[in-house]
């Protein structure tokens, strides 16, 4: 469990350093929480306390470092019925430990559910703002196709793709977690205000930064990174070439996670980022079974998906020669057929009384000729033609 000091020092430098700052996240990984805090708060301590790291960078740390008040904004979280959870909390999620020196300093998070929990069972799915009805039909439809199989949809409450798939998630009733670049008690985008208190409220809104702060461009573009950490696998719907959703796509493949990209038009600039993903490191998907079968459990395959079954698919191999020797047309002696299918004079004749009884062919005379329903499922048979 983490001491007190430890988790104050930590509350207290979500205020002081920006999210993903390797020089902090090493001299973190060095001094700990408690002693990191100390030696900015020092102004006494050595000036190669911090050397590799920028003079101008450390002064702004130590600036922020002494005027932090970590208890009021534990206070302030837990007012929006949320909390601080941190390394060695056992709410945790491990995964987030893959970032290695970029890694959050700590998570604060509105919710009920256990976020370590939900993490290990858990897909992103992120995309375009501006995006088309296309786009926002198959984000929703993912989203809800994978909560409706018990998959949590991890999304940046954007509007666009990510507003579509928190939706998807919750009107299938399931669970969706919000990743912030802002405080927790921040509804942003304003817009998104009534959708953020439902997914608090359902699932859980979670950021790297302390309650009150407000989004900058760059933030927004280092919280991908927790997107892509947290969850098994990062599914993109919709975005140009240069998207923060293929920040996200790329991190999580250098991460080891699963890369996945659902197409559109060739036309569309907005499908033109996807479509780069799809000819490297990504894996085309088009429902959520597909996503399952690659973040899911062993055996967890998808529908092999084919055409509909015609009745002529269910007949027996030699029914089905005589009937394909048929032509189209006028009747056709028996001889001729028999020749076209190379079964005997009495096979032949076998089959085609066995597939009049089935409605494929007529007799006329001695001579046989297709049905209308034969005609008709011979041209469903090869498209159309």
């Amino acid at each position: 469990m983490t001491s007190v000091d430890e988790r104050l020092a930590r509350a207290a430098l979500t205020r002081v350093v920006e999210p993903g700052d390797v020089h902090a996240g090493r001299w973190l990984r060095q001094y700990g929480a408690v002693g990191f805090l100390q030696r900015l708060r020092d102004v006494a301590e050595a000036p190669d306390a911090f050397a590799g790291t920028g003079e101008k960078r450390v002064a702004g740390w130590r600036l922020r470092a002494a005027n932090t008040e970590p208890g009021r904004d534990l206070d302030a979280v837990g007012r929006h019925g949320g909390r601080f959870v941190v390394p060695g909390d056992v709410e945790w999620p491990r995964q987030l430990d893959d970032l290695g020196d970029t890694r959050p300093v700590g998570l604060w998070i509105r919710g009920r559910a256990d976020l370590r929990t939900w993490a290990l069972r858990s897909v992103a799915v992120v995309g375009a703002r501006a995006c088309t009805p296309y786009g926002a039909h198959m984000a929703t439809t993912l989203a809800s196709g994978l909560a409706e199989e018990g998959w949590v949809v991890v999304s940046g409450a954007a509007f666009g793709i990510d507003g579509a798939a928190h939706r998807g998630a919750l009107a299938a009733r399931g669970a969706t977690v919000a990743v912030l670049a802002c405080g927790v008690d921040i509804p942003y985008p304003r817009g998104h205000a009534g959708l953020i208190g439902r997914v608090a409220e359902q699932g859980l809104v979670i950021g790297e930064l302390p309650p009150g702060s407000h989004p900058t461009p760059s933030r927004f573009i280092l919280r991908n990174r927790v997107i892509a950490a947290l969850t098994r696998g990062t599914v993109v719907v919709e975005a140009e070439y240069r998207s923060g959703s293929l920040v996200t796509a790329r991190a999580a493949a250098r991460l080891g996670r699963h890369t996945m990209g659902v197409p559109g038009a060739v036309t569309s600039g907005l499908s033109a980022g996807v479509h780069e993903l799809l000819r490297g490191e990504a894996t085309l998907v088009t429902e959520a079974a597909e996503v399952i079968e690659l973040v899911g459990d062993m055996g967890q395959l998808a529908p092999v998906r084919r055409g509909p079954v015609l009745p002529r698919d269910l007949l027996a191999p030699d029914a089905a020669r005589v009937l394909e020797a048929m032509p189209a047309g006028p009747a056709t002696p028996v001889g001729d057929i028999a020749d076209r299918s190379g079964a005997t004079l009495d096979d032949t004749l076998v089959r085609l009384y066995e597939l009049h009884s089935l409605g494929f062919v007529e007799r006329q005379g001695d001579d046989w000729r297709l049905t209308n329903t034969a005609t008709e499922g011979a041209n469903a048979r090869r498209g159309g033609t």
